[in-house]
C-alpha cells in the first residue's frame, strides 16, 4: 500500500512539474512579445493605444504566471522541508530536490530575462527624451535626466521650452509618451523586485545542495533503479504533454 502511495504522489509531482514547465515557457514566449511591442512602440513617435494596452496586457500576464510559478515552487519547497525535518531521505526526495532546483534556475533565467529586456526599454525610452529635448534646444546630462525620471518631474525639463514650432510641439508630446511608458515600466519592475530576488536567493542557495545530490546519483545503485521506474512513469505523460520529453531525457542522463 505504502509503495502505490508513494507511485501516486511521484505521479501527482510529474504532473505539477510538466505544469509548472509549462507555465515557464509561457513566460518566455510572453517576454519575446513584450520585445517586439516595445519595438513597436519605440518606432512610432505617438504610439497607437492598441498597441500600448497590449504591452500591459502582456505585462499584466507575466505577473500573474510568475506569481502563480512561485507560488507552486514554494508549495514543493515546503514540502521537501517537511521531509528534511523528519529526517527521511528517499530517492523520490532527491528526484524532487533535482526537478525543484531545475525549475527554479530556468524560471530565474526566464525572468532575469524579462528584467533585462524592461531595462534595455527603459534605456532607449530615456535616450528618446533626451534627443527630444535636443530639438526643443534643452540640453541635459545623463545625470539630470536620471533625477528627473526618478523624481517624476518632467516639467522642470519642459515648463520654460517655447511652443514656438510644430516640431517643437511634436517632441514635447514624445517626450511625455515616453516619460509616461518609463513610470508604467518602473511600477512593473518594482512590483516583481521582491520575488525576483527571492527566487534568486533560493536557486544561489541551492548550488551546493544540487552537487550533493549530483554526487550521490553517481554513487546510488537504489537512487538508479528508482530513477528506471520513474523514467517508465514520466513517459506515459509525452501523450498527455509536449514537453515532457525534456523531464524523461534528465532522468535517462542520470543513468548514463
Amino acid at each position: 500500500v505504502v509503495h502505490v502511495d508513494r507511485d501516486h504522489f511521484m505521479d501527482e509531482f510529474f504532473e505539477q512539474v510538466e505544469e509548472i514547465r509549462g507555465c515557464i515557457e509561457k513566460l518566455s514566449e510572453d517576454v519575446e512579445q513584450v520585445k517586439k511591442q516595445h519595438s513597436a512602440i519605440l518606432a512610432a513617435p505617438n504610439p497607437d493605444e492598441k498597441t500600448k494596452q497590449e504591452l500591459e496586457d502582456l505585462t499584466a500576464d507575466i505577473k500573474k504566471t510568475a506569481n502563480k510559478v512561485r507560488s507552486k515552487l514554494k508549495a514543493i519547497e515546503q514540502s521537501i522541508e517537511q521531509e528534511e525535518g523528519l529526517n527521511r531521505s528517499s530517492a523520490d526526495l532527491r528526484i524532487r530536490k533535482t526537478q525543484h532546483s531545475t525549475l527554479s534556475r530556468k524560471f530565474v533565467e526566464v525572468m532575469t530575462e524579462y528584467n533585462t529586456t524592461q531595462s534595455k526599454y527603459r534605456d532607449r525610452c530615456k535616450d528618446r527624451i533626451q534627443r527630444q529635448l535636443e530639438i526643443t534646444g534643452r540640453t541635459t546630462t545623463n545625470e539630470e535626466l536620471e533625477d528627473m525620471l526618478e523624481s517624476g518631474k518632467l516639467a522642470i525639463f519642459t515648463d520654460d521650452i517655447k511652443m514656438d514650432s510644430q516640431m517643437t510641439k511634436q517632441a514635447l508630446n514624445e517626450i511625455e509618451t515616453r516619460h509616461t511608458e518609463i513610470i508604467k515600466l518602473e511600477n512593473s519592475i518594482r512590483e516583481l523586485h521582491d520575488m525576483f530576488v527571492d527566487m534568486a536567493m533560493l536557486v544561489e542557495s541551492q548550488g551546493e545542495m544540487i552537487d550533493r545530490i549530483e554526487y550521490n546519483v553517481e554513487h546510488s545503485v537504489d537512487y538508479v533503479e528508482r530513477a528506471v521506474s520513474d523514467t517508465k512513469k514520466a513517459v506515459k505523460y509525452q501523450s498527455q504533454a509536449r514537453k515532457v520529453k525534456h523531464l524523461c531525457s534528465y532522468f535517462f542522463l542520470l543513468l548514463v
